[in-house]
This record gives structure tokens, C-alpha cells and sequence, in this order.
């Protein structure tokens, strides 16, 4: 099945500190930065800068952090082209209010890149908690339920995620290299790649651009200018389904679609957090499926788990192929992504879950 002339069409096996395996990282915690005293205190002064800001208008100029700016700028360049992701450690939010908290999530995240809107009502700060809601239904995302969400990408650049508090039990973080995914591939199924690297598609779960279809048609791997992307949610990819015109998944694309996911869920590959009151994590999209274990929450509605997100489009990122246009509205670097509908969509920051 692996023959050379099936391989040499592929892209190459993908190297460097993207393409790394669990059990290694998790013994590797350089990615976790403390912020230490005098790094809150410098929050919380651009915090009470922007006491009376309209937090969705907030940039890095309103939000100076002249000793943290040069290290949100290495791990800006970590996430793009090293490991894909970091975690700040240290945010004081249990003393905060959610005001506060919004304010030091977005003025940090701004000094990453530009949040993007994250649904059609433009919520640019998203509240990740269970809103007592099903997948089953079609409008549904994953991420207002508390059901695991399973590996899967989001339409930005780079996500974060601060957390609030931390549910009853379950609710932990896991990221997986889509480069180790793709290599594991070319390795054992060569035959299925071309298959995923191919357009499928993906339902848009109801947030529909003017003219566009309910649905959008990316391939879950791209090959452009000498990089591997990954954009993938199986999920969405099972429910785009429902709409007859859809093209139609083959036992094929199903046996790949399950070989994504059988090595997504090899402990052999992925890594587990546990969030902690007061965690920043930062995902770059295009190199890591994140995803999140079911959890059972607290019954009391104040103990219940809540994260703030962000989505996050970043100057240097890498280029995108046209294709990406269909799902992010531009592919210009540093302005694309998220979730437009023209005429309904006005960008805030949301102080409560919708």
C-alpha cells in the first residue's frame, strides 16, 4: 500500500516543533509561564486604565504591559512556529469581577492579534459553559453544552481561553499535533490522504453568510506554500449530511474521517490539562485539534464552569489557501476569520453567556 510513487505525490512528512507526541510534552511544561507579581500588577494597571473602556475596542496601545509585552511576543512566535500553543498561569480573576477579568483577557489577547467574532450576533468574547443545551440540535455549538466536544479546529488563527472556574469534575483541556495526525497518516494509510486533502463538507450550524451555503467545503488537510494546515470539526462534518445537496461522504472518507479521530484519541499522541482560576491558553488552529472531555458541573449556578474565549487573528501568520476564503471571509493575514453575517453582526464583548 506504501509504495514510493504514492508518497512522493503527498506532501512530506512534517518535522519540527510542531509535530510532537504527548506523553513527551506533558514531561516538557516549559509551556507554562507564571505570571508573577509584578506581571499582575501590571494587568491590573491596564485593567483600571480601561475601567470605562469599551472592552471590544480595545488595543494594545490602550492596554500597555511594558515588561509582559516582550514575552506575549516570544509566545506569539511559539504558537505560529514552534509547539503551537502556551499557557499563562497566575490571572487573579477569582478577586476580580467579570468585568475586570473580560478587560485583562481581551488587553492581553490584543497584544497577540485581533479578536474576530465568534458567532453571527459578532461576540468577540465568548462565554464557554453549558447553557443547558443539546447538539442535536442543528443551531447548537458544541461548546454550549457539556458534552465532550471531540478534536476539532476553530475558524481563526489562534484561540484563547481563560478560565473562570473549573467544573465538578471532568472539563480537561487536550491538544493533539494535526502534523503528528497527518504524518501517523502518510505512514500507515497513504491512500486515504488524498482523500483528505480533498474538499468536505462542513456544516455552519446555522451562522450563514449572505449568498453562502449552509455549509462550507475545505479539506481537512492543505498543502500551500510549503505548509501543512489542518482544518477539521467531525461533528460538523457528520451534520452537514442532514442538507440533501451536500456532497456525499464515501466509506471511504468515513474510514478516514475515523482514522483522524482513532489517532487524535491515542494517548500515544495527545496531551491533557486541567485548567486552573486564572489559566490563558493559547492554541494556534492551523497545527493542533484542541478538544474537551465531557464534565459534570457544580449544581450551584455561581460554582459553575465558565471560560472566556477569544478568537484571534494574528499579523505573521502563516498564508492560507483560497479555499479558506469560503469559511473566514478573507484569507489577508491578520484580518480574516471568525464569524460574519452582514447586516446583523456588530462587534462587543458580551459580559454574559447568550
Amino acid at each position: 500500500m506504501n509504495h514510493p510513487g504514492m508518497l512522493a505525490a503527498l506532501p512530506p512528512e512534517q518535522t519540527g516543533p510542531a509535530a510532537w507526541y504527548g506523553p513527551a510534552m506533558a514531561k516538557d511544561t516549559s509551556w507554562i509561564s507564571p505570571l508573577s507579581p509584578a506581571d499582575v500588577a501590571e494587568v491590573s494597571a491596564a485593567v483600571a486604565r480601561n475601567a470605562d473602556a469599551d472592552i471590544a475596542a480595545i488595543t494594545a496601545a490602550d492596554f500597555p504591559l511594558p515588561g509582559l509585552a516582550p514575552r506575549l511576543a516570544a509566545i506569539r512566535e511559539e504558537l505560529l512556529h514552534g509547539r503551537g500553543f502556551a499557557l499563562l498561569r497566575g490571572l487573579p480573576v477569582g478577586a476580580w469581577s467579570i468585568r475586570e477579568s473580560a478587560t485583562a483577557f481581551y488587553g492581553i489577547g490584543a497584544h497577540i492579534g485581533r479578536a474576530r467574532s465568534q458567532n453571527a450576533k459578532g461576540h468577540v468574547l465568548g462565554h464557554v459553559k453549558d447553557m443547558g443545551l443539546s447538539s442535536t440540535d442543528p443551531t447548537v455549538r458544541i461548546y454550549q453544552t457539556a458534552e465532550r466536544q471531540t478534536y476539532h479546529t476553530d475558524s481563526c488563527d489562534v484561540v484563547g481561553l481563560l478560565c473562570l472556574k473549573t467544573a465538578k469534575s471532568g472539563g480537561l483541556s487536550t491538544l493533539v499535533s494535526s502534523s503528528t495526525i497527518f504524518n501517523e497518516i502518510r505512514r500507515r494509510r497513504p491512500d486515504l490522504l488524498p482523500l483528505l486533502m480533498g474538499p468536505i463538507a462542513t456544516d455552519r450550524r446555522g451562522e450563514v453568510p449572505a449568498g453562502m451555503k449552509p455549509w462550507f467545503e475545505i479539506p481537512p488537510f492543505t498543502w500551500h506554500e510549503g505548509q501543512l494546515t489542518a482544518l477539521y470539526q467531525r461533528q460538523y462534518i457528520d451534520s452537514a449530511q442532514r442538507f440533501p445537496e451536500a456532497p456525499r461522504l464515501t466509506p471511504a472518507h468515513v474510514e478516514a474521517l475515523d482514522l483522524i479521530d482513532d489517532l487524535a484519541n491515542d494517548p500515544a499522541l495527545n496531551l491533557h490539562m486541567a485548567f486552573q482560576p486564572g489559566d490563558v491558553q493559547l492554541v494556534h488552529n492551523h497545527t493542533l485539534l484542541h478538544d474537551r472531555t465531557g464534565f459534570e458541573d457544580h449544581p450551584e449556578p455561581e460554582r459553575r464552569r465558565h471560560l472566556l474565549r477569544l478568537w484571534l487573528a494574528v499579523p505573521g501568520a502563516r498564508p492560507l489557501p483560497p479555499i479558506f476564503a469560503e469559511r473566514y471571509g478573507s484569507i489577508a493575514v491578520g484580518d480574516r476569520g471568525g464569524i460574519i453575517v452582514p447586516g446583523t453582526t456588530r462587534l462587543h464583548a458580551p459580559l454574559e453567556a447568550a
